[in-house]
């Protein structure tokens, strides 16, 4: 991370606190490493985004429907989805400073560490090294890479390392009034598996034809022993999940359409096309037989946003062996081959996950600008978070030009008629100019000034965020105005 990119970040983190995006959880304790709490703009923040993915993927297409599955789930679901005896990271430790690392982590650094000084050809050979060795699950030669390639801990200087190990991310806890009576359950490590082991209850209260998908917003668990960068992993954090069944042999074609449909719906905000990029796996899960990740540029380099993974009939065929429940669809459609309806089969699956915190941070980094206003006669800059009006938490603030002459009075009569449509904001403290900044900080496309002019003729000042023009309008055509401007409509 070069310095300017380094600062870029730092200076995020610190502007989400100051404004009210995002706060280290239990900070009046000294914190919990890797949990964050979202304050009250990054709230407003974080739903909009979730009311952009649910519109997407739920309102616009008649073949998805939405749950919201439980968090604590039988134990069986993660034997049978592999979690229970697979869902770890190779972990080794320093000896000498006594802190733990992902082996895989210290190796994507030190190839982050090539690739920024142009050495791609070290860079190629030691990624495909890597993956060698964590798709034949060969954890001394993870070790071996690491000490071939003179990695030292960051804490104490030296490669005095353990051998590797995998460490399970499941965090468990029992469920019972009496502990040695209680079950182990866990918190579930990924939204996917509430979709499974609800698809004939969706598929026959819904009456559901394949292709149909199942969407979920949710929390997932996983205890990372590495947590780092913010909220780009995190302990505790949220998925938006879409599990889409087809039939099988159409998986392909469905996984294609997908993977363009969800870049798409990044694209739709306005951010660079540039800073966006397919990355393949090369290493597929055993269930998997195709996967890509849609990766963002970060201050810190290109990490996942969300991944789209064909999972064959794994996750379905898995649940009917462990449950002894049949998880089949009939089809009553007729195959031209055969002429003969395709009859009962499991369902292959097309899955689209993204991070939501992960996209959050990249909403909030793509829009923080700090842009130099300095004229000939004067110094000046602002801070502004150029948010795309339909996430931005508030979507106007009113301020009355002064506190008297009955200004105050009108404008919260004119909040009161916006309110109920809109999050608006009303500010009276300070000069017009510093409540102006103010806003801008928190991404508020749009400030509406109450003035003398006002009581007169019933118009206002709006000002607008990004260009800072000023127009006078009619108060009674606001709610049209800002509605049209923050309408879902201009981006779906």
């Amino acid at each position: 991370m070069s310095a300017n990119t380094d600062e870029l970040f730092k200076n995020v983190i610190a502007h989400a606190k100051e404004y009210g995006f995002v706060f280290p959880s239990s900070e009046i304790y000294d914190g919990l490493s890797a949990v964050y709490d979202y304050g009250q703009n990054g709230a407003e923040l974080k739903n909009n985004i979730k009311t952009y993915w649910w519109k997407a993927m739920v309102q616009l297409n008649d073949n998805i429907v939405g749950i919201d599955s439980a968090i604590f789930m039988h134990p069986k679901i993660w034997k049978a989805s592999g979690h229970v005896d697979g869902f770890s990271d190779p972990m080794i430790d320093n000896k000498d400073s006594k802190k733990r690392y992902r082996a895989d982590q210290l190796l994507e650094d030190k190839i982050a560490e090539y690739d920024a000084s142009y050495q791609t050809d070290l860079a190629e050979r030691l990624q495909i090294e890597m993956d060698k060795a964590l798709k034949n699950e060969d954890l001394p030669r993870l070790k071996e890479l690491i000490l071939e390639e003179g990695i030292a801990c960051p804490i104490s200087k030296t490669t005095n390392w353990t051998d590797v190990r995998q460490f399970n991310l499941m965090f468990s806890t029992q469920v019972g009034a009496v502990a040695e009576e209680s079950d182990t359950i866990y918190l579930r490590p990924e939204t996917a598996q509430g979709i499974f082991v609800n698809f004939l209850n969706v598929q026959k209260s819904g009456r559901m034809k394949i292709p149909f998908g199942i969407a979920q917003i949710g929390k997932a668990f996983r205890n990372e022993v590495i947590a780092r960068q913010f909220i780009i992993r995190m302990r505790e954090f949220e998925q938006m999940e879409m599990q889409f069944f087809v039939r099988p042999g159409t998986q392909r074609e469905w996984f294609n359409k997908w993977k363009e449909t969800r870049l798409q719906w990044h694209l739709a905000l306005g951010t660079d096309a540039a800073k966006y990029r397919y990355h393949e796996h090369t290493k597929l899960a055993h269930y998997a037989d195709a996967a890509f990740d849609i990766e963002f540029e970060f201050p810190f380099g290109f990490k996942e946003v969300e991944g789209i993974h064909s999972r064959t009939d794994f996750d379905l065929s898995q649940h009917q062996q462990y449950s002894g429940k049949k998880m089949q669809y009939f089809d009553p459609e007729v195959d031209p081959e055969t002429g003969k309806p395709y009859g009962n089969y499991v369902p292959y699956v097309i899955e689209t996950s993204i991070g939501l915190d992960r996209m959050f941070l990249l909403t909030l980094i793509n829009a923080y600008e700090e842009e130099d206003l300095s004229t000939e006669e004067k110094q000046d800059s602002r801070t502004v978070l150029r948010l795309h009006p339909c996430l931005a938490p508030v979507k106007a603030a009113i301020f009355p030009l002064t506190k008297k002459d009955g200004l105050p009075e009108k404008a919260r009569e004119i909040m009161d008629k916006l309110k109920v449509e809109f999050n608006i904001q009303y500010e009276e403290k300070d000069a017009i100019g510093k409540r102006y900044r103010r806003q801008d900080a928190i991404g508020t496309p749009f400030c509406i000034t109450v003035d003398h002019q006002t009581l007169e003729d019933n118009t206002v000042t709006i000002r607008h965020r990004d260009s800072m023009q000023q127009e006078r309008v009619p108060a009674d055509q606001l709610d049209r105005i800002i509605g049209d401007l923050v309408s879902w409509r201009n981006v779906l």
